[in-house]
């Protein structure tokens, strides 16, 4: 597989070409870029897959719902819907996507929309609101935020970073200087300063803006019903399914705290049917441990009719931003605000 993308390196001259084309048009003004009065936060990444996007825009509407009305807008990935849309607790992934739909079942109190055209959303949001918080919009160009953090898994950076379709970039390196900071999220437990100094010198080469570290800080595994899973899963077999871009973080995190976990993989955003609920429960039923669980990710959950595993242990396992010098990050977000 990977020497066939190797192939593919002449389409990812052609891309590189046609971003490189379009960023410059933004950066001299032929293509314009819209600002707004109400500050707007950006949340993106330069890599497809799953970069920390959610538990940084969770961290975000932590910090500032207490002292601000906030509103987050999102793309809506996954939906079958078009156009601007408020986000309900009682609504579904194939309305409002995944993602969406986890931040307002998590944060009622704030308002969630989904909009493919983030001006336009922000135009429906602003009126009533203090801040607004867009989910994946830093390849959003016609948006001018107030403030940009983009983000970059720990192992993105430590290999060539290719564009399209040979590599896994979806904007150039080079955009990196359009952020206020940069997160280097999903580190493991113990980073070297001299990974550091290493990840340091290939950002600073675009950019001199402030670079964070953050961990995934795995929380209190909950059923359907937010009940906490008191039971030490030592002596516990998992049957884990997912549909995200990177489950590697959680599997080696389940892996020693378990008895035993076997894994049935779906693609990223991936839309459930029935069949795939027949398979998950068939590799349920074949695990032989009597003490065992089904357990998914907040993002899968949401995909999830609740009527599905209503006769199977069916747990979450929440996830949140762990961020060193937590108190300077907050403190800039503020500032910009």
């Amino acid at each position: 597989m990977a020497a066939l993308r190797w192939l593919l390196l002449p389409f990812s001259a052609l891309y590189a070409s046609i971003l490189w084309i379009r960023n410059k048009l933004y950066d001299i003004q032929l293509f314009k870029s819209r600002e707004f009065a109400i500050p707007t936060i950006v949340v993106g990444n330069l890599v497809v897959g799953g970069a920390g996007k959610s538990p940084m825009v969770e961290y975000l509407i932590s910090l500032l719902k207490d002292s601000k009305k906030v509103a987050t807008l999102s793309r809506g990935y996954g939906r079958k819907t078009k156009g601007f849309a408020l986000v309900h607790t009682a609504s579904t992934a194939d309305e409002v996507g995944d993602e969406p739909l986890q931040f307002k079942r998590k944060f009622p109190e704030i308002t969630v929309a989904v909009c493919e055209d983030r001006c336009f959303g922000v135009e429906q949001l602003e009126q009533n609101h203090d801040v607004i918080i867009l989910d994946d919009a830093f390849q959003h160009r016609k948006l001018k935020p107030k403030f940009s953090i983009l983000l970059f898994d720990f192992e993105s950076l430590l290999s060539f970073g290719m564009p399209l379709p040979t590599g896994n970039f979806r904007d150039l390196m080079s955009q990196t200087r359009r952020a206020d900071c940069i997160v280097i999220t999903k580190c493991p437990s113990a980073i070297s300063e001299n990974e550091k100094r290493k990840i340091e010198h290939k950002i600073k080469r675009y950019s001199n803006s402030p670079i964070f570290y953050s961990k995934i800080s795995y929380l209190p595994i909950h059923s359907a019903k937010r009940n906490v899973l008191e039971t030490d899963l030592s002596n516990t077999s998992i049957l884990l399914f997912t549909g995200i871009a990177n489950p590697k973080p959680l599997l080696e995190y389940l892996t020693p705290i378990s008895k035993s976990v076997e894994h049935v993989r779906f693609s990223d955003h991936h839309a459930f049917e029935e069949s795939d609920f027949d398979k998950i429960k068939k590799a349920f039923d074949s695990l032989a441990n009597p003490e065992k669980i089904i357990l998914t990710t907040e993002k899968d959950f949401q995909r999830i009719p609740s009527s599905v595993f209503s006769q199977f242990p069916l747990y979450i396992q929440p996830i949140q931003q762990a961020l060193e010098h937590a108190n300077h990050f907050d403190e800039l977000i503020n500032k910009a605000l």
